[in-house]
């Protein structure tokens, strides 16, 4: 590039910037995402290094972003609330690492304690504190003037309006994070959805509306929290605080609330171990979390590394990878899925989001398009988390231009062509015998978690069904190896080792049987629960609505759902037929009758060293019970690091709270 073209390339990415810092911090409504707003604002600073003849002393590389809004009082900070650099690579926090050592004059091999905090995705706020007392609270604005949200931040449950101590600190200057948790923030949105009020893109912009609104009283009606993480100044006390890890343990005992996730770390590559940690765990946790910030712990070493114009040289955030992104929606599809339901599906511009090429994501009901106002041709914020699958979170209205497209549920099944009937939220095909509704019924039928029918694939399954060898799910217990050498791809061995699997799943536990079934709304959890609450077949086939109500877990909807299927002649008929083909009830594990937790439920909330499940299978191998849901009848709550809003509902209940160690111990007993 030639330097008049590396000058416009320089303004243009200046301007954009300026414009989505506009968007993300005053209008608290980004029309990108994190990722790409990340990328364009490495181009730029890249240009600026390698052409520092367009140094421009306002450009966005040297401030924080986002000016005061005019509706609060503007704060001028006594401290400047500094950004830090980040890195997107274990390389860059490698680099980190050498780049302190250099500045300090150490030897290479020299270890640094590190320590290391979450990055939560909320706003950053300043409060001091004088004598005790809560003074002023700020936001962070341009990093040298924010707002004045005083009056809001009191109304924060979790942060201290007087610090606990006999002797507080004349002044205190703090930093920390104002979160709204993941539960909070969807029941915001459809909270705003039910009113006809566009949903917040995410937890973070759902915070900054949150504390920025003019009335207190509203600020109060959101659980927002605060999470404390740096002492920016502190006077009129007579011990001395030498580290990063010292004054998160004081702002602990004044009454502040920290992160349990805080690690110190004797090295950088134990700073990197834990990094990993939280990234693997972060779908867990009950707030957003976008990446971790490592902190060199000595205070005599950060004074000595100092600062430079926009970052301090002692601290680095490092980036996970994106959960959310922008795209377009080129069309919206409609799928049938195992019981008759029609559900939407975008037809996205692939998008990478974390690491995965993001093509198709849900958008639930025709219900949930008209409330979010979804139309065809939108650009719109997509979502991913974990294994969930992809969701539209709200279009960008801003970027319409007069082509989009109202969606319009087909009136006729798109699969075989039937009427399609309207059933609550939900549209449904009409046909019994659709073909789409086989398949997945097929699919459900010999899922590992149901019959457990190993080697039956998608492509198998539709030959299946199409070549009409599969008319109902009791079929599969016709098939043999001649039949299955019939299809497409299936050679002797395969045929051979499927007939081996369809008779191996003839003995299958109760619980596991129910499931397999593809009753509406009965899940793994729900199939367990009406497998201990009815010895056999025949009674739970008879079972009436208000004796399945009388089972804690299961609510009117599901009771609907378990009397209307059995009381379907079609489906008495195939649950005959499978039975008829040899398919028995063998006992699960039976449970020690010493067993101290034989009938008694359990529930877990926040993060466990192990994976739940792992304690489930053994709570149930010894006769317990794992619920999903807290209710008056439960008799353990299983508390972890970071608990959820269960912790304070167990609480109010009365319920017994232990601990994972106090759970091993129950265990082993």
């Amino acid at each position: 590039m030639r330097d008049g073209e590396i000058k416009r390339r320089i303004e243009e990415l200046r301007k954009q910037i300026n414009y989505h810092n506009y968007r993300y911090y005053v209008l608290d409504d980004p029309i990108i995402s994190d990722s790409e707003f990340d990328s364009m604002l490495e181009e730029l600073k890249r240009l600026e290094q390698e052409n520092p003849q367009f140094f421009d002393e306002n450009s966005p590389t040297l401030r924080v972003g986002g000016v005061a809004l005019n509706k609060f009082e503007k704060v001028e900070h006594d401290i400047p609330m500094l950004s830090l650099d980040d890195g997107f690579s274990d390389s860059d926090i490698e680099e980190f690492d050498k780049k302190v050592k250099r500045f300090l004059k150490l030897p290479a091999d020299k270890d640094i304690e590190y320590f290391v905090e979450p990055k939560f995705d909320g706003l950053s706020v300043c409060l001091i504190y004088k004598n005790g007392t809560l003074h002023l609270a700020s936001t962070r604005g341009d990093g040298h003037v924010g707002e004045n949200v005083t009056q809001n931040v009191r109304t924060i449950r979790n942060i201290p309006l007087d610090i606990i101590s006999d002797n507080p600190p004349s002044y205190l200057d703090v930093q920390g994070e104002i979160l709204l948790s993941k539960d909070e923030f969807e029941r915001i949105n459809k909270e705003r959805l039910n009113k006809g009020e566009p949903v917040f893109a995410n937890p973070r912009n759902a915070a900054a509306g949150s504390l920025r609104q003019l009335d207190p009283k509203e600020t109060a009606k959101r659980k927002l929290a605060m999470f404390a993480y740096y002492l920016r100044k502190i006077e009129g006390i007579s011990e001395k605080i030498n580290s990063q890890h010292e004054a998160v343990y004081s702002l602990k005992s004044f009454g502040f609330a920290t992160s349990t996730l805080n690690k110190l770390c004797k090295n950088i590559e134990e700073a990197i171990d834990h990094k990993k940690h939280l990234e693997k765990i972060r779908d867990e946790l009950p707030y957003e979390l976008d990446g971790v910030v490592i902190k060199v712990d000595s205070f005599d070493l950060q004074d000595r590394l100092g600062f430079t114009t926009k970052s301090p040289r002692w601290a680095v955030a490092f980036k996970f990878p994106a959960q959310q992104a922008t795209t377009k929606i080129l069309d919206i599809e409609v799928n049938v899925g195992r019981t008759g339901i029609l559900t939407p599906v975008a037809i996205l511009e692939p998008v990478n989001i974390g690491g995965v090429v993001v093509s198709r994501a849900s958008l639930h009901t025709v219900d949930e398009i008209e409330k979010k106002d979804i139309m065809i041709g939108d650009n719109v914020f997509v979502q991913r988390a974990g294994d969930v699958i992809p969701e539209v979170v709200k279009p960008i209205k801003d970027l319409r231009d007069g082509t989009q497209k109202r969606f319009e549920m087909p009136k006729k099944c798109p699969v075989c062509g039937s009427h399609v009937a309207k059933d609550g939220a939900y549209y449904r095909c009409t046909n019994i015998n659709c073909p789409k509704v086989l398949k997945e019924s097929v699919k459900h039928f010999v899922s590992r978690k149901a019959m457990n029918i190993d080697g039956f694939g998608s492509k198998i399954i539709e030959q299946l069904v199409d070549k009409g060898i599969v008319k109902d799910v009791s079929d599969i217990y016709k098939l043999n190896k001649s039949t299955l050498l019939q299809l497409d791809r299936v050679g002797e061995k395969l045929a051979e080792n499927l007939e081996a699997a369809i008779h191996r799943s003839k003995g299958i536990t109760f619980a596991k049987f129910i499931y397999a079934l593809g009753i509406r709304h009965v899940g793994e959890y729900v199939a367990k629960l009406l497998a201990e609450r009815f010895n056999n077949l025949n009674s739970l086939q008879n079972a009436t609505k208000e004796k399945l109500l009388s089972i804690d877990g299961v609510g009117e909807e599901i009771a609907d759902s378990i009397v209307s299927f059995f009381n379907e002649k079609r489906n008495l008929e195939t649950i005959d037929r499978i039975l008829g083909f040899g398919v028995y009830f063998i006992d699960s594990k039976s449970p020690a009758k010493e067993s101290k937790i034989k009938d008694k439920s359990f529930l877990f909330t926040g993060i466990l060293s192990k994976p739940r499940e792992f304690f489930k299978e053994i709570i149930e191998s010894k006769g317990g019970l794992v619920r999903n849901s807290i209710s008056k009848k439960l008799d353990y709550l299983v508390v972890g690091d970071n608990p959820g809003s269960k912790l304070k509902k167990a609480q109010e209940f009365n319920i017994k709270i232990i601990t994972e160690q106090e759970l091993v111990e129950l265990l082993e007993g």
